[in-house]
């Protein structure tokens, strides 16, 4: 008997890398606010203009770039989706304008919108269902990995370079990713360094093993039917209530440590970097959750999911009083903050898990997409609103009560996605049956 091996998990710890790369290119903008304000005098107003430019495009790419990915296949897409964020990245350096940045940060946007249909789609092809959401537990703590790394280099390149040093070389880092890509990574079908065993059980699921029969295969759901399921509209929905919360702090949470307790230059590093570590426990966790039920418990996949969830959406609730618990010593807010940033990351690696799920996978690109857009709509209106609210208290000197409401959505946005998802649309999480062709 060949003994299993365990391939999957080297695969799993690319897309991990690939992630902590998206994240770090992403996060640099808001360590470096102090620099471009000054830079380009922006009001708050700005700030969230450029903002909104990364989040409209990245919605719309996140449309189109599903598609693709499930048609060119994860290898390729990837790669590209890679390649043209990187350089994107780089290209922040070099703009002289508030314009031109509005620009280059549409420009990251558009490109970065492949990562997680390209990510997830990955660990649908290379794990069984009751292992994906801890998958993408492990690949989705790339985020806070990659802020992690953002607040402890990033003003560092900035004081001893300048800011401009600090896109360029972060930016370069994802051309070294592509290497180890295209040495390791293939389909487990196509792949020579995995077992049969190993294959076998990543391709152990009901729906791979009794749904086709001999000379088919299945076909790609065109997304504009794909809009016709609850399904689809249970995960936009989701998305679009949650992903909202996870980028107001990612681009506002220096300038709100800064702004609430004073903090200047290196100050901010530690407490955000501290954010983002407890908020990579919650990726891991939330993703081990669900499988310890379904397998401690005895529970379907679909109670364990919804169950673990509910979880989740509750824990943010306590992010409504990080500001008084803040008054009394600055990291009691920071370390609240970073719970609910953790419930959140836990709350994502199950929300993605729901798309494969419930869809074939050739189809979970194009809803991971069509996702991906309402939450980037999500972002935007939490970013617009993130600036009129700010620009309107600090010019009434109470910019505490702007950051208040901001909170106040933040802790309830995952309870009432919730109660929309498992209560209204999808109760049941039905599966789509996947639709068949011909192999020509």
């Amino acid at each position: 008997m060949q003994k299993m091996t365990n391939y999957r998990w080297t695969i799993c710890s690319l897309v991990f890398f690939a992630t902590t790369i998206n994240y770090l290119d992403r996060q640099v903008i808001s360590l470096l606010k102090p620099y471009l304000e000054k830079e380009f005098n922006w009001s708050e107003t700005d700030y969230s203009n450029v903002v909104a430019a990364f989040q409209l495009a990245y919605a719309l790419g996140m449309l189109g770039v599903g598609s693709i990915i499930d048609r060119v296949g994860s290898k390729m897409g990837y790669a590209v989706s890679l390649i043209l964020w990187s350089i994107a990245a780089v290209m922040h350096a070099f703009v002289k304008t508030t314009f031109g940045f509005g620009v280059v940060r549409a420009f990251l946007g558009v490109t970065e919108a492949g990562n997680f249909p390209a990510a997830i789609k990955v660990v649908a092809e290379w794990f069984p269902k009751r292992e994906r959401a801890f998958a993408t537990g492990i690949f989705n703590s790339g985020t806070n990995i990659g802020a992690v790394i953002a607040p402890l280099l990033v003003p560092w390149l900035a004081v001893t370079y300048s800011w401009q040093m600090a896109f360029i070389l972060t930016g370069a880092v994802g051309f070294l990713w592509l290497i180890f890509w295209f040495l390791l990574y293939e389909t487990p079908e196509r792949h020579k360094r995995i077992s049969a065993s190993e294959l076998a059980h990543i391709n152990s699921d009901e729906e791979t093993t009794t749904s086709l029969n001999e000379g088919e295969t299945e076909a790609v759901i065109p997304w504009r039917q794909l809009l016709t399921y609850k399904q689809t509209w249970a995960y936009a929905v989701g998305k679009f209530l949650s992903d909202g919360v996870w980028w107001f702090f990612l681009f506002w949470l220096p300038a709100f440590l800064i702004s609430e307790y004073g903090l200047v230059g290196l100050e901010v590093s530690f407490p955000v970097a501290v954010v983002y570590l407890i908020a990579g426990i919650g990726s891991i966790a939330g993703g081990w959750l669900p499988m310890w039920f379904s397998k401690n418990k005895g529970w379907t996949m679909v109670r364990s999911r919804k169950t673990s969830m509910l979880i989740y959406a509750a824990i943010p609730l306590m992010v409504m009083f990080s500001q008084w618990a803040g008054s009394f010593n600055m990291w009691y807010a920071v370390i609240i903050i970073g719970i609910g940033m953790s419930a959140h990351q836990a709350w994502s690696a199950n929300i993605m898990t729901t798309v494969s799920d419930m869809f074939p996978k050739t189809s979970i690109g194009a809803v991971i997409g069509i996702g991906g857009m309402f939450g980037g709509f999500g972002n935007i209106t939490v970013a617009k609103s993130a600036g009129y609210l700010l620009d309107h208290y600090k010019a009434a000197g109470h910019i505490q009560t702007g950051y208040y409401m901001l909170f106040l959505f933040c802790g309830t946005a995952y309870l009432l996605a919730w109660f929309l998802m498992f209560r209204v649309l999808v109760p049941k999480m039905t599966p789509i049956k996947p639709h068949m062709k011909k192999i020509e």
